[in-house]
């Protein structure tokens, strides 16, 4: 698979207890990724944020609660991250997402590999 020298990063920020159906949300969502065969997708897990209501989730040891920031960044052309996207129109309390244009320098290594 080769990624496109002008692409669109898509990130969406939620937390890692989301839940869509028996699974967690980003696991939903890096599989739907995969499945559309785009380029690349990570789920970063944060130690630490707050989102639109203002309330702190940290991963204090007292507080181990599945509610810690998650940023899933999805890489590849603009139409297919546009047309990926609104795949997800059903999720509900999907979170933040945004869009940018990014220019790949660099992808992977010889195949093989």
């Amino acid at each position: 698979m080769q990624a496109p020298q002008e692409a669109m990063l898509l990130r969406i920020y939620t937390e890692e207890g989301k839940r869509d159906g028996d699974g967690p949300l980003y696991e939903h969502i890096v599989m739907k990724a995969r499945e559309a065969k785009l380029a690349g997708a990570t789920v970063l897990r944060g130690p630490m944020g707050y989102g639109q209501t203002a309330v702190l989730h940290t991963a204090k040891i007292l507080d181990l609660s599945a509610k810690l920031p998650l940023v899933i960044e999805i890489v590849d052309a603009e139409d297919k991250i546009r047309a990926f996207l609104a795949g997800l129109d059903d999720l509900p309390d999907l979170g933040l997402v945004t869009l940018e244009k990014v220019e790949v320098v660099h992808y992977g290594g010889k195949a093989g590999r």
